[in-house]
């Protein structure tokens, strides 16, 4: 199991599960990151905290403990 925080700079992956729960996984379902979806990784800040990521046709900024809980293929 390959989580997005994992993913490389320039990959595009399909989003398998997610592993939160309660409030924090609704919150990342309501970001539009739900299974099935095709996440592309734009760029990593020097530390790794936040990715950018372009999904559904928008870009979003997710923090490393959020791209923790996405699993991906």
């Amino acid at each position: 199991m390959k989580t997005l925080k994992e993913v490389h700079v320039g990959e595009t992956v399909k989003v398998q599960k997610l592993t939160g729960e309660g409030p924090v996984k609704r919150r990342i379902m309501d970001m539009g990151i739900t299974k099935g979806v095709e996440i592309y990784v734009r760029k990593v800040a020097p530390l790794g905290d936040p990715v950018e990521v372009t999904i559904r046709g928008y870009e979003l900024s997710l923090r490393k403990a959020d791209a923790e809980m996405i699993v991906v293929e």
